[in-house]
């Protein structure tokens, strides 16, 4: 007789074992062999609906072991695989191993990293990871944060720090009607849409937000930034916050960072730092000056599952004085009792963000840091980026491309078929169609993956190396498919 619960949900120890290594090895063939498959099968909804199966909701359940094979045989025959060679779209990262060990570790503790007594360890490592993000980009490891979802969230956390330190005292009273001031938020015109989802889900409207100019560098033109906040002022206005971009995701540019801050100081506005992409660059002493300014960041936006190699989700925000996260988002309803500690004061997650409930996201960022330390991932990044810079210089090398702009590790090209080079408006919308049609090819055809970016109206190929396992060889034939493919799309659109 066993005083254990029977439930179909449990598996036994030796099932769990076998079950997992079996799993543990079809991934291990997958990572060993995933240069050897394509970057996409390509399939369509329909496709995959056929391939998945229609079935309603099953009655009763079937053998574990068959829904994993299942699922395993589903996930890596008929995925776009971010972790091949060859994908360089968006800015999503090939995922490190073992990250996702950690994330099979995580999950088997299923640490609520809410509260300090829910999850005592996994609140001191994410409390260390946020120290050891810091130092990374190399502001003061006193910066408090908090691990989130992602890009959006990392910002939107700090908008709301932002707000909160700023705004009116009366504002979390009574909401944005007790100022007759209009807050106002600026950023480059090139700043991710986020800033915009956070002006009109918080309440500001979509008019809130001065969207500056850039330079002839893809800078935010700092003058304009100025004049603008003047503007407003004697408009009888509020600004309230800054947004600087350290990686823009189209072309890999950094503000002038430096300058913001100087602006921010001088008119008493929140200094903020949208790094998603770029800002892990910050540890190449080399790039000192181009990052020059972070140190004075009242937050800061980054993600470890863009160029950290975590594997999704994993941003962090990162804030000077961890006070503004508190101010912000804490609260104390009479049915928590987190706050009692013989050891001292416990710091709760759940007072620096939007979440109460919170998974353990930090073991497979301070996993992986462990793993290859501050040099590691000081060599890696420094490859990606001269990978990058590999791609632009064969593009500018090649008589049937052109190579449009390079940063960090985003570089923009296009094809341009013998003949089309003349900047005339006739060809220049002739290649922007030819382009857009290339890049759709490309996507669907398995071979390479790029994304694109509209630079200066020109619609361009556009590719983000953060992956360890690109190299030098895959550039090469990168170039190589994109004029091959280019030459059949434009036989095509002239034939037409």
């Amino acid at each position: 007789m066993t005083d254990k619960r029977n439930t179909s949900l449990e598996i036994n120890k030796e099932q769990f074992k076998t079950i997992g290594y079996q799993l543990i090895d079809k991934i291990a063939e997958f990572l060993d062999t995933i240069d050897e498959k394509p970057v996409t099968p390509g399939e369509g909804s329909q496709e995959l609906q056929k391939i998945l199966g229609r079935s309603s909701l099953p009655e009763n359940g079937s053998p574990t072991e068959d829904i994993v094979s299942n699922a395993a045989a589903l996930l890596m025959d008929h995925s776009l695989l971010n972790g091949h060679p060859k994908f360089m779209g968006y800015i999503t990262s090939s995922p490190a191993p073992i990250g996702m060990l950690a994330d099979l570790l995580a999950a088997s503790v299923n640490s609520n990293v809410g509260a300090h007594i829910l999850s005592p360890m996994a609140t001191e490592i994410e409390k260390q990871t946020v120290q050891w993000l810091a130092e990374f980009i190399g502001v003061s490891p006193d910066y408090g944060g908090i691990l989130v979802s992602g890009g959006n969230m990392a910002n939107f956390t700090a908008f709301l720090a932002a707000r909160t330190a700023k705004a009116p005292k009366t504002i979390k009273e009574d909401g944005l009607s007790s100022t007759s001031k209009k807050l106002l938020i600026y950023c480059s015109k090139t700043t991710h849409t986020w800033v915009e989802k956070a002006a009109i889900l918080f309440g500001h409207g979509s008019k809130s937000t001065r969207w500056i100019p850039t330079d002839s560098t893809n800078k935010m033109d700092n003058m304009l930034l100025e004049q603008a906040i003047k503007n407003d002022l004697d408009e009888g206005h509020q600004p309230f916050m800054v947004v600087g971009t350290a990686g823009d995701v189209s072309t890999g540019t950094v503000d002038n960072l430096n300058g913001i801050a100087s602006i921010c100081k001088t008119y008493d506005l929140w200094f903020h730092i949208d790094g998603a992409y770029g800002i892990p660059a910050a540890i190449d002493p080399e790039l000192k000056q181009m990052f020059m300014g972070i140190k004075e960041a009242d937050s800061i936006a980054l993600d470890p599952h863009k160029w950290l190699y975590s594997p999704l989700e994993a941003g962090c925000t990162l804030v000077k004085n961890p006070k503004h996260l508190t101010d912000t988002y804490s609260s104390y309803p009479e049915y928590y009792n987190f706050s009692k500690n013989d050891h001292g004061p416990a710091l709760n997650f759940y007072e620096y963000g939007l979440q109460n409930s919170r998974g353990f996201r930090a073991l497979k960022v301070w996993m992986a840091l462990r793993q290859i330390g501050r040099n590691g991932y000081l060599k890696i990044i420094r490859e990606d980026m001269e990978l990058s810079k590999l791609l632009f210089l064969l593009a500018e090398n090649h008589s049937e491309l052109e190579a449009i702009t390079q940063s960090l590790s985003i570089t923009t090209l296009r094809y341009v078929p013998e003949g089309y080079g003349d900047k005339t408006d006739k060809n220049e919308t002739y290649l922007n169609t030819l382009n857009e049609a290339l890049l759709d090819e490309l996507q669907q055809a398995g071979k390479v993956f790029l994304s694109n970016a509209i630079v200066h109206h020109k619609y361009c190929l556009r590719g983000c190396i953060v992956n360890f396992r690109t190299s030098k060889k895959d550039i090469e034939e990168i170039i190589e498919i994109i004029v091959r493919e280019g030459k059949i799309i434009h036989q095509k659109l002239r034939t037409k």
